[in-house]
């Protein structure tokens, strides 16, 4: 929790501020119970009404004056609490944006978004309690201990045993609900995962006729969360009654001891009642920390969850001086690459050589499992290699910025990922400053364009969020528009024709044909006929490149392409 308020450093002045209000809050709560003695001593008793009258004014007076004080410390710290979360919540995210996809895949999506939300939250509302409650009990605790004993020091003895009573209470609760609360945060993850898997994979759901099935797995999770938040409940509950008998049994013993001491002669009546009141304040003041004890032990683990995310390096990053690659364009360099996943025994890629530059379309294809995706994920530096090298126009990707590598990319996913806003919006994507002329060029080129001009808005049209608005190969087009519009030196098409009809695929690649003609184009594909009119083609299998060649003259020399082939075209159209 400590680590968290560097990030404080900001709103020193605010922070001031609030020290300075709340301890003149104090004050005014600590002097109020001199004048109310006052009053009762030297004016209800004597019958003096002018006393009465001008110390009553100067109660309302320090009266208003805490008022005051306790509106400001509430206001500030409620604007440095929120801001602090605003600040934080920022960094978590670009962090989170700097990750490699392995550090994506170890956090776990449905635990980021906690994270990013209710964690964060829950250390907000211990900044706003704790500004008011740790800066203002513990000066009223103090200032109510001296006050109470310049008033009677024999009466303190009966605080002398209460409040060690409350601490140690205090002190097993905290005990019982801190394990509870760490609890409370990973089964608040696992419900949203069950949310989320729920929301996202409601088509497949319905086909299999699993809702009862989902269902009771969503009250699962629910029932599990609910059980122990009703464990801290339990707990939080009883602290209440037990700190409201405290307050009451010092309160009976402090009239019974002050009775006494008044009938003694000891003590004045007025002095009893302020006493009194200062008994009052301590208690309150212990109150409100244990309020706070409660409270942070649910923050601490979120805090903990927090500092986890700031705190892991993301494995990629930009070398110290990185290179510029602009005196070739497009060219891309395998240079004996082998990949391992992390944490797997066997690689992924092994021994990868290969070259393809401008003016020249790339196929992959291969089985399931053969490592295509894998493949073309590296030349992004999506992950980094194990071996070997891999270098765009001439310099090894990992002397580049990732920046400067990506910006000379145009990447269309194996998953259209579509975000909500207008078909424009998402076309932007690629390229933000995109005129409407572009926008419109690169749609005709992806086959885009007649569905769009069908919408009702047209480019200004509305997609949902993840476009499930749209059909598969209408999110395909889009993404490949998207890419498009960036004019990149090198292209990488991931499997991203698979949903189009064999017609459109057609006029799509052969209209791309005349757009990329002065780029490097790498298309991964499990259909022969979009890789076969390819200047190359890669076979992979099993993580290694069994031939490369054009169609033809593989359909001679590899086994594995011409059993691909066969299980796709007849003998006529080999």
């Amino acid at each position: 929790m400590i680590k968290l308020f560097r990030f404080l450093k900001p709103y020193t002045v605010p922070f001031i501020a609030v020290l300075i209000v709340l301890f003149g809050q104090a004050m005014a709560e600590l002097y109020l119970p001199t004048l109310m003695s006052d009053v009762v001593n030297d004016g209800m008793i004597k019958g003096d009404s002018a006393y009465i009258w001008r110390y009553g004014g100067y109660m309302l007076i320090v009266a208003l004056g805490s008022s005051v004080c306790a509106i400001l410390g509430s206001f500030l710290s409620a604007r440095i609490a929120v801001a602090f979360s605003r600040d934080l919540r920022e960094k978590v995210f670009v962090k989170a944006e700097q990750y490699a996809l392995h550090e994506f895949d170890t956090m776990g999506t449905s635990s980021m978004i906690t994270r990013t939300t209710n964690d964060i939250t829950q250390v907000q509302t211990l900044m706003v309690m704790g500004m008011r409650f740790m800066i203002y009990a513990p000066i009223l605790c103090i200032g109510g201990i001296i006050m109470a004993l310049s008033k009677d020091a024999h009466l303190t003895l009966i605080l002398a045993i209460i409040l060690p009573l409350m601490a140690v209470t205090i002190a097993a609760l905290a005990k019982l609900v801190v394990p509870l609360f760490k609890i409370m945060q990973t089964k608040v993850d696992t419900l949203n995962r069950v949310v989320r898997e729920n929301l996202i994979g409601i088509r497949v759901i319905r086909a299999f006729d699993k809702q009862e099935v989902e269902k009771q797995r969503f009250d699962n999770a629910n029932q599990d969360l609910v059980s122990t938040a009703i464990k801290v409940n339990r707990i939080m509950a009883a602290m209440q009654p037990v700190m409201i008998f405290f307050m009451n049994i010092t309160s009976v013993a402090i009239i019974w001891f002050a009775g006494i001491r008044i009938a003694d002669g000891n003590m004045a009546i007025g002095d009893m009642m302020a006493f009194l009141q200062y008994a009052m304040q301590i208690m309150f003041s212990i109150i409100m920390v244990s309020i706070m004890f409660v409270m942070i032990p649910r923050a601490q683990a979120s805090a903990v969850r927090i500092n986890e995310v700031l705190d892991l390096e993301p494995e990629i990053k930009d070398v110290a001086n990185p290179k510029t690659a602009d005196d070739k364009r497009g060219y891309i360099e395998f240079d004996n690459v082998t990949f391992y996943y992390p944490g797997a025994e066997e690689p992924a890629l092994s021994g990868i050589n290969f070259s393809a530059g401008p003016g020249q379309v790339t196929a992959i294809i291969g089985g399931t499992g053969a490592g295509k995706s894998t493949l073309i994920n590296l030349i992004p530096r999506f992950y980094d290699i194990t071996e070997g090298s891999i270098r765009v126009n001439g310099v090894s990707i990992a002397e580049m910025s990732q920046f400067d590598l990506r910006q000379k990319i145009g990447f269309v996913p194996q998953s259209a990922i579509l975000f909500s806003g207008t078909v424009r919006e998402n076309i932007c994507f690629g390229k933000k400053d995109a005129s409407m002329d572009e926008v419109i060029h690169v749609s005709k080129i992806a086959q885009a364009d007649d569905f769009i001009s069908k919408m009702a808005d047209g480019y200004d049209a509305e997609v949902s969020q993840g476009g499930t608005n749209l059909s598969g190969g209408q999110k395909q087009r889009l993404s490949i528009a998207r890419a498009l519009v960036r004019k990149p030196e090198i292209y990488i098409f991931d499997d991203s024709f698979s949903a189009l009809d064999y017609k459109t695929d057609a006029n799509l690649r052969h209209a791309l044909k005349g757009e990329t003609q002065n780029a490097t184009v790498i298309i991964v594909a499990q259909r022969v006929s979009t890789v076969k009119d390819a200047d190359q083609i890669i076979v992979l299998d099993q993580g290694e490149i069994k031939a490369i060649g054009k169609h033809y003259d593989l359909l001679k020399s590899s086994t594995v392409y011409k059993e691909i082939v066969s299980s796709q075209l007849s003998e006529e159209e080999m």
